[in-house]
């Protein structure tokens, strides 16, 4: 264990073990006797940076057809402060109004096809515009080319002083290789995170991957092997570092480290449950996942959620991004209460009832969001809690499913960004406005004020209501 001498704990101690490094949570421990948070962090070159989290579903929204926006079936009727979210599909983002920011009517041109043989294939450039707007090179070879998408600029300025500088996670398959249709590569649909323009990252669909990089980054691939093998927990290999470091916090502190120290054996067991359920590749609904990949949608959404609070908590990085789905999937969700897949359903045909079912998938996938909103609210970081200290940004790159278009796409921002972004607010667009005039403005909240324009921008687009 790397403990600094003197009244306090660095933030970057850890504890060490065989195949594992675990870091710790905030504690007071930080912070030396009568000095405030603040100072601290940047004496620490910390600088309090603002956790981010970009969150890409797929198929638009059913508000953003001429008869769902009439019945506000993605967002509220009201602009301003006062709106009222109960017939929309952010009703479930009611108990987190306070931070909710809404953008109504913003448009991703880059997704859109620019020469004839682009026709078609919205489904198959959508995701590398989402973060990137830009329009991405149609090819099915390995010259694919988009932009540097806003997490990664974000992680390349502000995430270089953490163990990991940025994560990239998904929900569903992302191994397809070579191209998939219209003349595109797979790697456009497989993920949402850009490096440079030529430059895709892949995401981790397996919470197990993503909690041995978290967790496992003082071992070799074999110790964390070797581990599993044992069924043996991380926390085991640490048991004598904890004891040395709780003799030498305060009550208060002990608490939180045995707090948090549940949460990693908690999220460690159900993955291990995962992995014994999954043993029999011929009983699951999902046979070509991996083993640590749960059947249920909202399970796997929960884990990975549950995996980026410890992350945040511990300051292993800042910087997630987070594919819900899979252009053209037809994955089903029993717990929404629709029975046709996601991709038939967003082919509504234009018909109320369809539009409506369609908007009850919206609901259902937004409602899995107040879990995660609720830990990050729920954990106290110096003096503010996570919340206050995030911006989770949520949309699509396309509009109407229906009619594969790019207007009107569904986007929100949840979190105070560090007091950069006041909450409680819905703001509508011009017609024609850019989404990346929105992504320009909350760049400059993340601190890159150099950034002139981004993607296809034309100015920012003011949050500040």
């Amino acid at each position: 264990m790397t403990i600094v001498t003197g009244r306090h704990l660095r933030r970057r101690t850890f504890l060490r073990g065989l195949g594992t490094a675990v870091a710790l949570p905030f504690l007071d421990a930080f912070v030396p006797a009568g000095r405030p948070w603040r100072q601290v962090a940047a004496a620490q070159s910390l600088n309090d940076p603002t956790r981010l989290v970009c969150i890409e579903n797929v198929h638009g929204a059913a508000g953003s057809t001429a008869y769902g926006a009439s019945r506000n079936l993605w967002s509220p009727a009201a602009t301003g402060r006062t709106f009222d979210l109960t017939p929309s599909a952010l009703s479930p983002l009611e108990p987190f109004r306070g931070a909710l920011t809404i953008v109504s009517d913003t448009d991703v041109r880059p997704a859109e096809a620019i020469t004839p043989p682009e026709i078609g294939g919205d489904h198959f450039r959508s995701s590398a515009t989402f973060l990137t707007q830009s329009h991405p090179k149609q090819t099915e070879s390995s010259d694919v080319k988009a932009g540097v998408s806003l997490d990664q600029l974000y992680a390349q300025r502000f995430g270089q002083n953490t163990p990991i500088p940025s994560m990239q996670l998904c929900i569903e398959n992302v191994d397809q290789a070579g191209g998939c249709a219209y003349g595109y590569s797979c790697v456009y649909t497989d993920t949402i995170s850009w490096a440079a323009p030529a430059a895709p990252l892949p995401m981790i669909r397996d919470p197990r991957m993503a909690f041995d990089q978290l967790f496992g980054a003082g071992g070799t691939q074999q110790e964390r092997a070797t581990r599993r093998q044992e069924q043996r927990s991380v926390l085991d290999f640490i048991l004598e570092e904890v004891g040395t470091l709780k003799n030498s916090l305060d009550p208060v502190d002990r608490s939180r480290i045995d707090r948090y120290l549940n949460d990693i054996r908690e999220v460690e067991r159900r993955i291990q449950r995962i992995e014994a359920r999954n043993l029999d590749p011929t009983a699951r609904e999902l046979p070509g996942a991996p083993a640590g990949v749960p059947d249920s949608f909202s399970e796997h959404v929960k884990l990975m959620f549950d995996l980026q609070v410890l992350a945040f908590e511990t300051d292993m990085t800042r910087v997630f991004s987070f594919k819900l789905s899979r252009d053209a999937t037809g994955r089903v969700y029993p717990e929404s209460g629709v029975s046709r897949g996601f991709h038939p359903a967003s082919h509504h045909g234009g018909r109320e009832q369809n539009i409506e079912d369609f908007a009850r998938l919206n609901r259902y996938h937004v409602g899995l969001l107040p879990y995660f909103l609720q830990k990050l609210r729920d954990l106290q970081e110096g003096d503010a809690n996570l919340l206050e200290k995030s911006m989770i940004i949520y949309g699509s790159p396309m509009g109407d499913p229906n009619v594969h278009n790019h207007k009107r796409c569904p986007l929100f921002v949840v979190g105070g960004a560090n007091g950069q972004l006041a909450g409680n607010l819905h703001l509508r667009a011009k017609p024609g406005t850019p989404m990346a005039n929105v992504m320009l403005d909350l760049l400059h909240r993340l601190g890159l004020d150099e950034v002139e324009q981004f993607g296809d921008s034309t100015r920012a687009f003011s949050l500040s209501g």
